[in-house]
């Protein structure tokens, strides 16, 4: 049964209950990270797991609390190899290339970094000490810039991506389905505002883990529904592919309230016959 870990469930508003979005699917005992946001590379220890169980991470897009913490995740799993580990590969759309050079490429604003953890005698022989054997390699990081349909097969898992509505033209966004080879079937939808690409994404789903920005009826009066979905946009998107459970993340600061949180759990409950599971930070839960 693959497993979620809830590493960030919050937004770029930082609570101190949430801060950002940032995910670990494991599908039999492969870990697959899902956004990198604020402190993910601290939450993800927080939750007993350690940046070198990461072989695959994937963007739905580039806003900062999706991806900030990226650099620091980069190279704390490259300093904590001792160079057996396999290879990250990195996937997302446009700009996931540009920023992977850009943060840990020769000339990349964190080389300096790097380099000095390869070539000083002191961090040199911490790698030694820690089990490593000279020369130290540098950071070797397969970046690719991906679209819609098929993403990538691993020998348990194969995953899909669709268009998510936020806010084109600006930055490209993805939904991603992966299908474990056992049968079960997740999406993330990343940030989006409720839409037909999405829902053909998810049809059938055992999972749907979907932004919840807030209460629908206050997003709807204050302009805010445009390229986010809220609870029953999420219940909708939901009911309308037929999945089994919808897991709600990216909540703001109003929604994760209590109050609001037990409205908005009514409201998608009239909407959404299946279970509906509002996440938290550091939980993880079979799926």
């Amino acid at each position: 049964m693959p497993r979620l870990y809830v590493l960030g469930a919050g937004t770029p508003t930082p609570t101190p209950d949430r801060f950002g979005s940032a995910f670990v699917l494991d599908i039999d005992g492969e870990k697959i990270m899902l956004d990198c946001g604020p402190a993910a590379t601290h939450k993800l220890v927080k939750s007993g797991l350690w940046p070198t169980d990461i072989d695959h991470l994937f963007f739905t897009h580039h806003h900062f609390d999706h991806d900030i913490d990226y650099p620091c995740f980069l190279l704390c799993r490259w300093d904590q190899s001792i160079g057996k580990e396999n290879q990250l590969q990195v996937f997302g759309p446009t700009l996931t290339e540009k920023i992977t050079e850009g943060v840990i490429g020769d000339d990349g604003i964190f080389s300096h970094d790097w380099k000095a953890r390869v070539y000083h005698p002191l961090s040199q022989q911490v790698y030694v000490n820690r089990g490593g054997k000279l020369p130290r390699p540098k950071p070797d990081i397969k970046a690719t810039d991906v679209g819609p349909g098929h993403v990538f097969t691993a020998d348990k898992w194969e995953v899909n991506a669709a268009p998510a509505e936020h806010v084109q033209p600006y930055l490209d966004s993805l939904a991603y389905r992966f299908e474990a080879k056992g049968g079960k079937s997740v999406v993330f939808t990343g940030d989006t505002q409720p839409c037909d690409s999405v829902v053909d994404l998810a049809k059938d789903a055992d999972v749907l883990i979907s932004m919840c920005w807030d209460d629908q009826e206050i997003m709807d009066e204050g302009g805010e529904a445009v390229g986010q979905t809220g609870t029953t946009g999420a219940a909708r998107m939901a009911e309308q592919a037929g999945v089994k459970k919808l897991v709600l993340v990216h909540m703001g600061p109003h929604i994760a309230q209590h109050g609001p949180l037990e409205k908005g759990l009514g409201d998608i409950r009239e909407v959404f016959s299946g279970e509906v599971i509002y996440a938290e930070e550091i939980m993880s839960m079979g799926l």
